[in-house]
């Protein structure tokens, strides 16, 4: 067994999205997602965590348990409920949540848009329209002038390469059926202009989040404050088997290295990985009914996060935060075993010489996870639906330990 002892500044931190935790986002598309007849929801988001009313106790918990830092996103769909109308409550709201990290401790880490929109964004063509690029900026301008100077750190977007992901992983076509034409009816618009962030693979919607990520960097740069910005890429570690090698080099250029390129010059690029995937000649070899499998039904691998973050650092040439990693199960002492042989990875990583800020865990608490509702369990702090007790798990002891001395042990 060896000891380690981190950088002096390295982020332990865990993980949340506003729509996940607060509860009650009304003015999002996926609040609208989620009441559709036909929606491909298990159920609906309802209050959450209640984390908008809960974030003073919630942020003094992963203090006491040792976290230096928390990663959360600001909610664009209440700040901006309808275009051009700004609500100065709601900034409040969330200049409190950064108040209460820098009282506690814990550098925060914003994201400004964690997969939700404002309704009035899709019924203007969403990510798919050419002017919501300078929408966005608009947003994180004004959000920024109110918030900046307590902003530790600021990610624009978190995984603006999902859909294209999960296009290879997901066995049907998610733009398609009842659902999808229900909600282009909610919000006005065509099936083929319906812009959901989430769910989208149209390569007009990769270059239109592009161009709205280059745009907010060079707002949130502009200050007020002076803190890093980059964004979040979902990444597996993409493996060949005998003979996929050439099958395995083009589907990791189409879900990281074109998006990893994009991100070159930015402060730093936020990595998140849960499981690998497997290629062979004939495409994507599915996990056999013998291995162990997470509550998504991904491989058991935690090492999958030694791979992408070697590839992220050789092809984005920028300093590296582990933004999301973690393990979705009903029993902790997976998610322990888990952590503990990712953070070797993490070591590892370090010792060969790439730069490596942080590491999060996905999530903070059992939350909301989109379409699958409230079943998977990524949280090291379990949440009583009924009575919205919080109660950390051993694996928030544990994690929160590694964080409070900076050292593993393994």
């Amino acid at each position: 067994m060896r000891e380690y002892i981190f950088p002096e500044g390295f982020l332990w931190g865990a993980a949340t999205a506003g729509h996940q935790v607060e509860g009650n986002n009304l003015n999002s598309e996926s609040w609208v997602l989620e009441h559709l007849p036909e929606t491909i929801y298990a159920e609906p988001s309802g209050d959450a965590c209640d984390h908008y009313h809960r974030y003073p106790q919630d942020i003094a918990l992963l203090a006491e348990l040792g976290f230096n830092a928390y990663r959360f996103s600001i909610e664009w769909a209440r700040i901006e409920p309808e275009e051009g109308e700004f609500s100065y409550a709601e900034l409040e709201h969330y200049r409190r949540m950064l108040a209460a990290c820098h009282e506690h401790g814990i550098r925060p880490v914003v994201t400004f848009h964690h997969f939700t929109s404002p309704r009035w964004l899709l019924r203007a063509g969403g990510w798919l329209d050419e002017k919501t690029p300078a929408r966005f900026a608009r947003f994180c301008e004004r959000a920024t002038r109110h918030l900046g100077d307590l902003v530790g750190a600021a990610c624009t977007f978190n995984e603006p390469n999902l859909a294209v992901l999960l296009s290879r992983l997901v066995p049907f076509d998610l733009q398609s059926g009842p659902w999808w034409d229900a909600a282009a009816q909610a919000f006005g618009v065509a099936p083929d202009q319906l812009g959901l962030f989430q769910f989208v693979t149209d390569p007009r919607m990769r270059e239109i989040i592009i161009d709205a990520h280059r745009l907010a960097v060079d707002v949130l740069h502009g200050g007020p404050g002076d803190f890093p910005v980059g964004l979040t890429l979902a990444l597996l570690d993409i493996q060949a088997a005998e003979g996929g090698e050439e099958q395995a080099a083009e589907i990791r250029r189409e879900l990281s290295d074109s998006y990893l390129e994009q991100v070159r010059g930015d402060d730093f690029v936020g990595v998140q990985t849960y499981s690998r995937m497997v290629v062979g000649p004939t495409g994507v070899v599915r996990p056999g009914e013998d291995v162990e499998k997470n509550q998504m039904g991904e491989e058991f691998y935690p090492e999958a996060l030694g791979g992408t973050i070697r590839h992220a650092a050789e092809v984005a040439r920028v300093p590296i935060l582990v933004t999301e990693n973690g393990l979705a199960t009903t029993d902790d002492s997976r998610r322990v075993e888990y952590f503990q042989r990712a953070l070797r990875c993490v070591v590892d990583a370090l010792e060969a010489g790439i730069d490596i800020r942080g590491y999060f865990a996905w999530s903070a608490f059992d939350n909301f996870e989109w379409v699958s509702g409230y079943r998977p369990k990524f949280g090291i702090i379990a949440v009583d639906r009924a009575t919205q007790a919080r109660t950390p798990k051993p694996s928030a002891h544990w994690l929160g330990e590694i964080a409070r001395t900076n050292r593993y042990q393994g």
